[in-house]
C-alpha cells in the first residue's frame, strides 16, 4: 500500500425512499490499497459501492476520485467510468461477442483505440487472467469461473485508477471460486487499488490491507486484517465473527 488517498467518501448519505441505507459514511483508500468491505446483507456495502461510481446517486456528502469530485452532479459520468472498473457479481458479457471481443469493445467504441492496439492489449489481458486460449470462445461456451475472469479482464482494459469487485464469487460454484480469487489476488500484487465487497473471508484475511465492517449502513469498524479477525475492536465486530468461525 502507498500513501495518498485515491478514492474518498465523505459523510456521505443515501436513501431509497424513506430507507436510510447508508448513514454518514466516511472511507479513505489509499493508492494501491485493497480494502475488503464486509458485513450483514443489507448492511450497505453493495449501495457503498455502486455510489463510487454513480451507478446511484447520494443525498448528502460528497465522493472524490484523484480529488475530484464524483458526486457533483455536473461530474462528467461517462469519463469517471473509464477511471472506476467494476465487477458484478452477475458476469453482464454480450452473448454473441467472443471473450476478446468482449474485452476490446468499450476501448474501441468509447477511448477510439485502433482494433490492432485494443486486440493485442485484450490478448494480454486476457493472458493475465488465465484465458489465453479462450479468446475465440463465446459466454455460452465458457464456465462461470471462466465468464466472471473475462469480466476482470474487461474492466482492467479500460486502465482503471481503481477496481471495484461487488460479490463477484457469490454466483459460482464453490470449485470455481478459486481461479477468480486467485486473479484477484494477483492485481493486489501489482499494486491495483481495490475496494472488494465479499463474503470470502480467507481472501479479506489474506490480501486486504484494510477490512471494513459495516452495518445497518454505517462503518462499525475498521483495521488490518490481523486484529481485526483476532481481536475486534467492538462488540458488533465480534458477533460478526462468531457467526463466521
Amino acid at each position: 500500500m502507498t500513501d495518498g488517498s485515491l478514492l474518498e467518501f465523505e459523510h456521505v448519505d443515501k436513501y431509497f425512499g424513506d430507507t436510510h441505507v447508508l448513514k454518514d459514511v466516511s472511507l479513505d483508500i489509499a493508492n494501491g490499497e485493497v480494502c475488503v468491505v464486509v458485513g450483514p446483507s443489507g448492511s450497505g456495502k453493495s449501495t457503498l459501492l455502486r455510489c463510487a461510481n454513480r451507478l446511484e446517486e447520494i443525498q448528502a456528502g460528497e465522493i472524490r476520485l484523484d480529488d475530484r469530485s464524483i458526486s457533483d452532479p455536473g461530474a462528467d459520468i461517462n469519463r469517471l467510468r473509464q477511471r472506476i472498473g467494476m465487477v458484478f457479481q452477475s458476469f453482464n458479457l454480450f452473448p454473441h461477442k467472443t471473450a476478446l471481443e468482449n474485452v476490446t469493445l468499450a476501448p474501441r467504441k468509447v477511448r477510439g483505440v485502433d482494433d490492432d492496439t485494443a486486440r493485442e492489449r485484450g490478448v494480454d489481458l486476457l493472458a493475465e487472467v488465465g484465458l489465453s486460449d479462450q479468446a475465440a470462445s463465446y459466454p455460452s461456451q465458457l464456465s462461470g469461473g471462466q465468464q466472471q475472469r473475462v469480466a476482470i479482464a474487461r474492466a482492467l482494459a479500460m486502465d482503471p485508477r481503481v477496481m471495484l469487485f461487488d460479490e463477484v464469487t457469490s454466483a459460482l460454484d464453490p470449485e470455481l471460486v478459486g481461479e477468480v480469487l486467485g486473479v484477484m489476488r494477483s492485481l493486489a500484487d501489482d499494486g491495483m487499488t481495490m475496494m472488494v465487497v465479499t463474503h470470502e473471508m480467507g481472501f479479506a484475511r489474506e490480501v486486504a490491507d484494510r477490512v471494513v465492517l459495516m452495518d445497518e449502513g454505517r462503518i462499525v469498524e475498521t483495521g488490518a486484517p490481523t486484529p481485526f479477525f483476532e481481536r475486534p475492536d467492538t462488540d458488533r465486530g465480534a458477533q460478526f465473527l462468531s457467526k463466521l468461525f
